[in-house]
């Protein structure tokens, strides 16, 4: 990227947030924090009202306006993309949301950028293999946001799974996780008096409270992913696949915490790291005869009992 290019990409990069950071800048393109202060004098030289605040950042004059964003046909396209791979992801209401920001793109560009995106938009589908898309209509992402952006108490009736039973909760939210094909909301639970993960499929009823809470969600959220990845204990798993039938699992085996792989002769080495050692056996089992484990020793000994457990009942027929 040229100079030129980069100053009006860190004008966008202001007019995108409240403060940026020098360092966000210099992450961004991969630049040294003396490149990024010349390259704010030089915007400032050029007319920009840039203001500064000891280590805080940057930010634009509140009384400057800049002209409307103008996408190239590569960005234009990428949000496009997006577009279509979002239904898969949240509910109704985003999806509508994001559709009408499609439409405000859309009306800033010029008639021969409008036609390449028209194209591209009747050429790509996607379709979705499992129902990887929330199955309710609204499952209230756009409210949660809304209660995040305000730091409003939440109150909720959430079905437990594991209970099989309604509870009302009052809540605290502190963020926003999608995993495992499901959006989860994280937040500090008054009735356990901790955080809690909580899935937005089964929350049946919600409403936003008038309520404030004071704490910093951004290292509430931080702590809270750090403090999982502690408590959560991986195994490493080393297997030798057969390659007629590593062909088949290039898309499964990231399902089961695929790390890596190394194809010899025969066979074909994959690393895993996987915290249900039970889930992974049972995955195993369908590969019958194609497959050895090199590690662990405990994932060998339960593939034998489940192969026991299965010649038992099966004999016993």
């Amino acid at each position: 990227m040229n100079r030129l290019d980069r100053l009006q990409a860190i004008l966008t990069q202001l007019q995108s947030k409240k403060i940026v950071k020098a360092q966000e800048i210099a992450d961004r393109f991969g630049i040294s924090l003396r490149t990024v202060y010349r390259d704010i004098r030089a915007l400032e030289e050029g007319g920009i009202p840039i203001g500064a605040e000891a280590g805080v950042g940057y930010f634009l004059d509140d009384n400057y306006t800049l002209p409307p964003i103008m996408f190239t046909t590569e960005e234009a396209s990428a949000i496009l993309m997006a577009g279509k791979i979002i239904p898969h992801l949240s509910d109704k209401n985003v999806n509508h949301a994001f559709q009408d920001a499609l439409y405000k793109i859309k009306s800033v560009m010029n008639a021969e950028d409008k036609a390449v995106l028209e194209k591209l938009d009747h050429s790509v589908k996607v379709f979705s293999g499992m129902s990887s898309a929330p199955k309710k209509d609204s499952i209230y992402l756009q409210d949660i946001q809304q209660a995040l952006i305000q730091s409003k108490v939440v109150h909720l009736l959430y079905f437990a799974h594991y209970k099989q039973e309604l509870s009302q909760r009052e809540v605290e939210p502190i963020g926003l996780l999608f995993y495992a094909l499901n959006w989860h909301l994280i937040a500090y639970c008054k009735l356990r008096g901790e955080y809690r993960d909580f899935r937005l499929d089964r929350i049946r009823k919600l409403e936003i409270s008038k309520t404030c809470y004071n704490r910093k969600l951004d290292e509430a959220f931080e702590e809270y992913l750090e403090r999982e990845k502690e408590q959560y204990q991986c195994f490493e798993i080393e297997l030798q696949v057969k390659k007629e039938l590593a062909l088949w699992l290039h898309e499964s085996k990231y399902w089961y915490g695929f790390l890596s792989e190394q194809e010899n002769d025969e066979f074909v080495n994959m690393k895993f790291l996987n915290p249900d050692l039970n889930g992974f056996a049972r995955w195993i089992l369908s590969m019958t005869d194609k497959v050895d484990i090199v590690a662990p020793l405990r994932l060998k000994s339960m593939l034998h009992e489940m192969v026991q457990q299965l010649f038992q009942k099966y004999q016993n027929d």
